[in-house]
């Protein structure tokens, strides 16, 4: 049933407001711009980004799913969940099986934790506010190691594994917050089991194993596994091309000569000039240099393989730096489904009214991740 509209809302026609914002946003890029060059530079934009991003994007993502794969077949998995799971209970007030998740969604991604707490002898060892908090837990690692890889691969070394830390405090932070949301709106859920009874859970391993050589469990792992990298990268390429296109356009300006040439990663420089006003605060968080990096964390809310687009073009223009990609780190790996992993999992665990409380305690956990891996690297330095 549609929601009644109220106030003056119930006299204007639905769709009106969603042509007066694009109209009005595009009148205002063109009359910067020109139209015929903002026409141009938004197709030449979204067609290198395609050719020189998506498809990178994508063979790290075939890479690290063939990759992951292996790591379950061969009990890699299971050995890092052995090592992680003492660190459950005090760090995250999580049981010891949860390092599972992280390790499935650092590996893969985000909606590895929502199939996860789908199995019931998983769930049956976490209270329900415990249950509730693994979406702030898995988003957290989601896509960790697509993200690390990637920052490698731009030349940067050290740096992406900073952010990794500064991740992992983040969602300390996320899940204890979230946690304290849930008691406070569901006092009984501090006692109250997921699920009824307590079945033991282990790592599934691939099943009649004995029947097949290693090399076909290999050749098996490699070839699923890179199918599932094809799905991943596919799914990056609409918000790398939509997002990360507006995006720049927003962020970079003119040409070379000053003058708009329709060229690609043309823009009118509105985010910098916003982010010039509070410069001073994005400095002494983050450790930003230059007010245009701040398009990072923004594109990072709606997608953070379209905020990995723009990575490529900052380190061209001199405009990021090694604590730059050690704060990118974290917060793509912290802020990775910001929006669809927590709608999606609350919505399929019944608490769709927590998902307002999940965004805001990951949006502290994001930026606290942002704010450590900063410092951290600022230490990093002085060796």
């Amino acid at each position: 049933m549609a929601e009644k509209k109220k106030g003056i809302w119930k006299y204007i026609p639905d769709g009106i407001p969603c042509l007066v914002i694009v109209f009005g946003l595009f009148t205002f890029i063109g009359m910067q711009m020109g139209v015929p060059q903002m026409l141009n530079t938004i197709m030449k934009t979204a067609h290198d980004l395609l050719l020189n991003t998506c498809f990178y994007l994508m063979a790290i993502c075939v890479i690290t799913g063939a990759i992951g794969k292996l790591f379950v077949e061969f009990g890699v998995v299971k050995l890092l969940e052995g090592m992680l799971r003492p660190l459950m209970r005090p760090l995250f007030n999580l049981p010891g099986v949860a390092a599972l998740g992280a390790v499935m969604t650092f590996l893969s991604d985000n909606p590895a934790i929502i199939s996860l707490s789908q199995d019931k002898r998983f769930s049956s060892y976490f209270k329900k506010y415990q249950y509730i908090s693994l979406t702030n837990f898995g988003t957290a690692f989601g896509m960790g190691l697509l993200v690390i890889v990637f920052m490698v691969g731009q030349g940067f070394y050290a740096e992406p594994f900073i952010g990794l830390m500064g991740a992992f405090c983040g969602c300390i932070v996320s899940t204890r917050l979230m946690q304290r949301f849930v008691v406070k709106a569901y006092p009984s859920f501090l006692e109250e089991n997921a699920v009824e009874g307590n079945a033991k859970f282990a790592v599934k391993e691939e099943e009649v194993v004995e029947d097949k050589s290693k090399f076909i469990r290999t050749l098996n792992a490699l070839l699923d596994g890179g199918r599932t990298g094809v799905d991943v990268g596919m799914a990056i390429i609409p918000g790398v091309l939509i997002i990360s296109t507006l995006v720049m356009i927003l962020t970079f300006g003119p040409g070379a000569d000053g003058v708009y040439n329709g060229e690609a990663y043309e823009g009118i420089e509105l985010l910098p000039f916003l982010a010039g006003k509070i410069n001073i605060v994005f400095e002494w968080l983050f450790g930003f240099q230059d007010p245009h990096l701040v398009a990072f964390p923004i594109t990072a809310l709606g997608a953070v393989g379209a905020a990995l687009g723009l990575v490529p073009s900052f380190i061209a223009e001199g405009w990021a730096d090694g604590n730059a990609i050690a704060v990118f780190t974290a917060i793509g790996m912290c802020w990775s489904g910001y929006l669809s992993t927590h709608t999606a999992m609350l919505d399929s665990l019944g608490y769709r009214e927590l998902t307002s409380k999940a965004i805001l305690a990951h949006t502290f956990g994001g930026l606290v991740a942002a704010i450590v891996a900063h410092w951290i690297f600022m230490l990093y330095s002085l060796i």
